[in-house]
């Protein structure tokens, strides 16, 4: 069979499963649609929170980062594996026990202010817009090449999908929905690298296969930095971006995964505490699995993809290219008239233009695999961003439902009324999360690293101080969020959309990046909220046995999350 019958076949399986699944854990009421119920296995967890925690940036962009990026990319890998631990270790367990639904719902009762709750609903809803933005521009670029159609076009049908099983379920479907999607995109991903890693080096073990060596006896790294300088690159394993902004990056996906809400209130679905800390674990041996094997796999897929383009003759362009230059995704430019490809660094020069994006998709058919393998790819990409958007549109809709509504605005609704309000929530969300997958703030895994900034930079100096601080009270949270937020938005916004051309090292502040801004933003957080707290009362008396009680290790049996 081709590859588009392979991609309607698989792909139409997966879609027909998840929501079987969907309608089969439909909830029935808001504890169910905000955190399942409570109910959930810590092994069944553990795979719906490395499903809604590895998205289409995990997935299809963060190896093609490191395909282009080389030593660079690195930053993405490190960043989002150590803020998962960050967030496993440090926040899941005391946030379980507090038993509060959302990062809204924490902040509003901590920090004793409708105000605070009001700042945390609009950060949540910024954050998780920027984010579910990405998701949805993955899934576009996927259908756009397997099914042949517009990115828009992909973009629309995924935002039916997602919306049918989110909206019906909750977060009971998305959980179970999620342990399948998990299964899909893990398979996805692995089964190609491994083929790959044995083509080239005969090690079967992609981890492995990355320090391996090919036919002839040279080190695959070896041979991928010859290539590339040769090109006018800088050395694969060499990286030129500045140190500070390296640590910086890092800093800013490590802390900004730590306040992602929709990966956080994966721990409300559990029954105890303890269950809680399992699923963490769970989730990291799931989720290092992918991340392990993401270096390999953009190391040979930029091997591959050099090896098939550059110097090639235009007349014999391979099929690949050919595939994916329908997409608009690849452009090729014969700038010289010699009749060949010439890929090189200097824009005057490089005559092929690639999506950093598709980097994933792609390298099973530039290592020419066979077309079932081609469809299983396009499969676990819709199956990483699907879940991770589906998470994220249930932040949206439990932030406006249940903290902006329930919680502030409208008091005195019944859970029926709630329950209709979050579905109507999720609803708008997914049109508006369509609206950015079909016009792009960036690149799939650029956009996702605004989102994390944007978190780091609001959410996770109110969440470690609101555990960790007694003395921490209202006016510093508040005070914190608002400045820390607005001078990463302002930062982000001027050098990304206002004034692109002036986004270069020499400009940046301390030679730090926009993608690594959100770092700067959390100091201020933490500073402008512990001078003001100073300076005013400190909380009442009960919220500070509250924040006494959250510590104390103690009361790992069953916690009834308070709505």
């Amino acid at each position: 069979m081709d590859i588009l019958t392979w991609t309607y076949l698989i792909v139409g399986l997966t879609f027909a499963l998840y929501i079987g699944i969907a309608i089969w854990s439909r909830a029935g009421s808001t504890k169910e649609f905000y955190v399942a119920g409570g109910g959930v296995s810590p092994l069944a967890n553990g795979m719906a929170t490395a499903a809604d925690w590895m998205s289409a940036a995990s997935f299809i962009s963060m190896a093609g980062l490191i395909s282009f990026m080389g030593y660079d990319g690195s930053v993405y890998l490190m960043g989002w594996t150590g803020g998962y631990v960050l967030l496993a270790l440090l926040l899941a367990p005391y946030l379980r026990k507090f038993g509060k639904f959302t990062v809204p719902d924490f902040v509003g009762d901590r920090y004793y202010s409708k105000t605070a709750r009001l700042v945390a609903v609009v950060c949540a809803i910024f954050i998780s817009f920027t984010y579910v933005a990405g998701q949805m521009r993955g899934v576009g670029i996927v259908f756009s090449r397997f099914l042949e159609v517009q990115i828009e076009t992909g973009v629309i049908i995924g935002m039916v999908i997602v919306l049918f099983y989110a909206v019906l379920g909750g977060m009971k479907g998305i959980t179970y929905t999620q342990v399948a999607q998990y299964c899909v995109l893990i398979f996805a991903y692995m089964v190609p690298a491994i083929f790959i890693s044995m083509m080239l080096t005969g090690n079967p073990v992609p981890q492995l296969g990355l320090g391996g060596t090919l036919a002839d006896g040279t080190y695959l790294l070896d041979r991928l930095d010859g290539m590339l300088t040769e090109l006018g690159f800088v050395a694969y394993t060499d990286g030129s971006k500045a140190t500070i902004d390296v640590f910086f990056i890092t800093a800013a996906l490590m802390v900004g995964t730590a306040g992602l809400p929709h990966v956080i209130v994966r721990f409300f679905t559990v029954p105890r505490v303890k269950d809680a800390r399992k699923s963490a674990g769970y989730a990291l041996v799931f989720i290092a699995i992918l991340y392990t094997a993401a270096p390999a796999v953009g190391a040979f897929g930029m091997y591959n993809m050099l090896q098939t383009t550059s110097n090639q003759p235009m007349a014999s362009m391979p099929q690949w290219v050919n595939n994916w230059e329908k997409t608009g995704l690849i452009g090729v430019d014969d700038k010289n008239g010699d009749g060949r490809i010439q890929y090189a660094k200097d824009p005057a020069v490089n005559e092929l233009k690639i999506d950093k994006d598709i980097m994933v998709l792609a390298n099973p058919e530039i290592a020419r695999l066979p077309n079932w393998v081609i469809a299983l790819v396009a499969a676990g990409g819709l199956a990483a961003a699907l879940s991770t958007a589906a998470g994220l549109l249930l932040v949206i809709s439990t932030s406006i439902a249940h903290d902006l509504l329930k919680k502030s605005v409208m008091t005195g609704i019944s859970e029926r009324q709630e329950l209709i309000a979050a579905r109507l929530a999720a609803t708008f969300a997914v049109v508006v999360a369509g609206y950015f997958g079909i016009n792009p703030l960036g690149f799939v895994a650029e956009v996702v690293a605004f989102a994390f900034g944007l978190a780091a930079a609001s959410f996770f100096p109110v969440i470690i101080m609101g555990i960790f601080s007694k003395r921490m009270n209202k006016q510093g949270a508040i005070g914190g969020m608002i400045s820390g937020l607005l001078f990463t938005i302002s930062y982000i916004y001027y050098f990304k959309f206002m004034n692109p051309a002036a986004n270069i090292p020499e400009n940046w502040f301390m030679e730090i990046s926009p993608e690594g801004i959100g770092t700067v933003g959390m100091i201020i957080n933490f500073g402008v909220s512990f001078i003001i707290s100073r300076f005013t009362p400190a909380p009442p008396a009960h919220i500070q046995d509250l924040v006494e009680d959250i510590r104390i290790p103690r009361g790992a049996g069953a916690v009834v999350a308070k709505h």
